[in-house]
């Protein structure tokens, strides 16, 4: 297989899209999928350095495995270092390889990961976890080319393809003194971010139907699948452990009910007895940042409008009768006075007066009582104090 001339793709072309996902195996109909397979496919051709960053069980390997698949190096070995998984007593060993008799136990020669590597890639997975006196080696060898096997004495050259992978935030790792900011910028030239399962919830169908298909043929099992509401019960499930926890998750169910069909109270057996989401919280704080706005600012709008409705309702409920003018003329309207509105018999000249006399009278009506008056006119105490003052009301005139 040849690398392809990605420069000029047209990324609309659904069967180009099919046949990168079925040489790669990264499967998904997400936009975030179809950007993380573009920008696989722009940089596989070179041989630049590359930084691969996510969450644990997002796919980084998957994504490395894909970057030499589709790199001129496919016919040479990829070889796989968990540097989190060697102990530091003889990490430098298995990376550059040692000479006979270089320590106890050193009966041979023996090649290190790097020389496996010749000609072809080496990722080196979770690479925070690299002690920084290894860190130092591994530098020469990105600027060089060359190292020397542990007990040697001559430099081995090596032409290999870096693909680095990590979950921690290697910035801040640099700032905490944990990892060297020169080896950062070497092996940073790309970095590709791995989307996590909450990103791309519009994959999961796709992967489910995968896991279960590949899982059943290869354990000769008959399933019958999962119910439309149970994999809408998948997609809304946060994931922390991502697509590895997913994938787990999906041979699971189908070995403990056995083949049957997954329904969504089936799976809730399963899916309740992780889901650690706390209900006194707003939202999710495992959701992406804009997503958890949308859902916030949701959420917010959605109690203004329960709270405006209800108070809505109290207030109808609680403001005091009011009186129709009807049509306007320019006499006050017998019926004021018939309710005793006003303390004489003389009608006011305007609507000014007229206000005037509805507060004194009903100031004397509460004694005083200046709360109790705004509420029977249906005005806010601050509205009632301003318009005493306004008309000169004082307490002797009361």
């Amino acid at each position: 297989m040849k690398a392809r001339n990605v420069l000029i793709k047209d990324y609309s072309d659904d069967e180009h899209w099919r046949d990168i996902q079925q040489q790669v195996g990264i499967l998904g109909d997400s936009e975030e999928t179809r950007q993380l397979l573009e920008t696989i496919e722009q940089v596989a051709p070179t041989d630049i350095s590359v930084l691969i960053s996510g969450e644990s069980g997002t796919g980084k390997e998957l994504v490395a495995k894909a970057v030499h698949i589709l790199s001129h190096r496919h016919d040479a070995p990829l070889i796989t270092v968990n540097c989190g998984a060697i102990p530091e007593g003889i990490l430098e060993s298995e990376l550059f390889g040692h000479e006979k008799g270089s320590f106890t136990g050193a009966a041979g020669q023996r090649k290190g990961y790097f020389e496996l590597a010749h000609k072809g890639s080496i990722f080196l997975d979770e690479i925070g976890e690299l002690p920084l006196s290894i860190q130092v080696k591994l530098l020469r060898v990105l600027e060089e080319r060359e190292f020397m096997r542990v007990g040697g004495t001559s430099l081995q050259a090596v032409d290999v393809r870096f693909i680095a992978a990590t979950n921690k935030d290697l910035q801040d790792q640099v700032r905490k003194g944990n990892f060297r900011q020169d080896l950062f910028y070497r092996l940073n030239a790309v970095h590709i971010r791995v989307p996590n399962l909450r990103e791309r919830r519009q994959d999961i169908t796709v992967l489910v139907k995968k896991f279960a298909t590949d899982f059943c043929r290869s354990n000769h099992i008959e399933f019958q699948g999962f119910s439309e509401r149970a994999l809408h019960l998948l997609q809304d499930y946060a994931w922390p452990g991502n697509i590895r926890e997913l994938r787990n998750l999906v041979e699971k169910v189908i070995v403990l009910e056995r083949g049957s069909l997954v329904d969504e109270t089936t799976l809730r057996k399963y899916i309740d007895t992780i889901d650690d989401f706390n209900q006194s919280l707003p939202v999710r704080l495992e959701k992406p940042k804009d997503e958890l706005e949308r859902e916030f600012l949701l959420r917010v709008l959605l109690e203004i409008k329960s709270e405006i409705a209800q108070l809505r309702e109290f207030m109808l409920s609680a403001a005091p009768q009011r009186y129709t003018l009807g049509a306007w003329r320019a006499e006050l309207p017998q019926e004021y006075n018939a309710r005793g509105l006003f303390h004489d018999d003389q009608p006011p000249e305007s609507v000014s007066d007229m206000e005037k006399e509805m507060i004194r009278s009903t100031l004397i009506k509460t004694d005083g009582n200046k709360r109790k008056a705004a509420k029977l006119l249906g005005l806010s105490e601050r509205t009632l104090y301003r318009k005493i003052i306004k008309y000169g009301l004082r307490d002797d005139e009361r």
